[in-house]
């Protein structure tokens, strides 16, 4: 169904990231690439409206849960800028299903379209699709197949572990999911939540300035979730003090949803 190899690059997680200067991030402006023109656009508009993130779902199956992944952190990117989110699913059948995988996933919950009515003055509506999907009118985000032979394989695979491994791959290539890439997503989630745990131990020191924009000029690019996992990369093996790392990794595991801290405070 799909080419995409299910190794994970040492670009993504290596120690290394490619440096840019930090943007202003106390001005945020998170722009997507809209599918249907290919042109960006601002997910929050200046006036700092309401912004509708409305997912659609055609049933369920592993590329319907990755729709439902890439809405999720849309949202939470859109929170951290401070805008007001109003999330909803569209569905066609076995809703309930695909609320359950999503819930086990870390997806936070989305409003049934078709319980709610319009005309609540939003400012943005922005619809994530799968790119073979309806095509609403408005600005798009096209997600990509995940391979439906996944689904044997992610039975029993931690839910965090299955989260990073979709989240390695930026929304528009396809994902084949296989033994391999959620290994190499659970070697690194394990590393991560080691170091974090350790690094939490160490007195808290404030988010250094270029760290933090690199996150925000990640994610506010196009909502790049793999150029974030870019930059914990390279503060894992910075030599940025440890109580400084441990925050960064917090700050950016709002938008990731892995759990980063779940650790702290236990006996090693």
């Amino acid at each position: 169904m799909c080419g995409f190899s299910a190794r994970w690059p040492e670009r993504v997680f290596g120690p290394t990231v490619a440096r840019s200067s930090p943007h202003a991030y106390a001005h945020p402006v998170l722009r997507i690439i809209d599918a249907r023109t290919g042109e960006p656009v601002e997910a929050a508009p200046a006036r700092r409206g309401l912004t509708r993130v409305q997912a659609h779902a055609v049933g369920y199956d592993t590329t319907d849960l990755r729709v439902l992944l890439v809405a999720d952190v849309l949202v939470r990117a859109l929170e951290l800028g401070g805008t007001p989110v109003w999330a909803l699913l569209t569905g066609e059948r076995q809703q309930a299903e695909l609320r359950a995988a999503a819930t086990t996933l870390g997806i936070r919950p989305f409003e049934d379209s078709r319980d709610v009515s319009a005309g609540l003055g939003e400012a943005q509506v922005i619809h994530v699709v799968a790119d073979s999907g309806p095509a609403p009118d408005g600005v798009r985000m096209a997600v990509a197949p995940v391979d439906q032979e996944a689904a044997a394989i992610l039975e029993g695979a931690e839910p965090a572990v299955v989260r990073l491994a979709l989240l390695s791959t930026h929304r528009s290539e396809p994902v084949r999911l296989d033994a391999e890439a959620l290994q190499a997503a659970r070697e690194t989630l394990a590393r991560w939540r080691r170091a974090v745990a350790d690094w939490a131990r160490r007195p808290s020191r404030a988010i250094p300035e270029e760290a933090r924009g690199e996150l925000r000029t990640a994610w506010e690019d196009d909502l790049d979730v793999r150029g974030v996992l870019r930059v914990l990369g390279w503060v894992e093996t910075s030599d940025l003090p440890e109580g400084a790392r441990f925050e960064t990794y917090a700050y950016a595991d709002r938008l990731l949803g892995l759990e980063l801290t779940r650790d702290v405070g236990s006996v090693a």
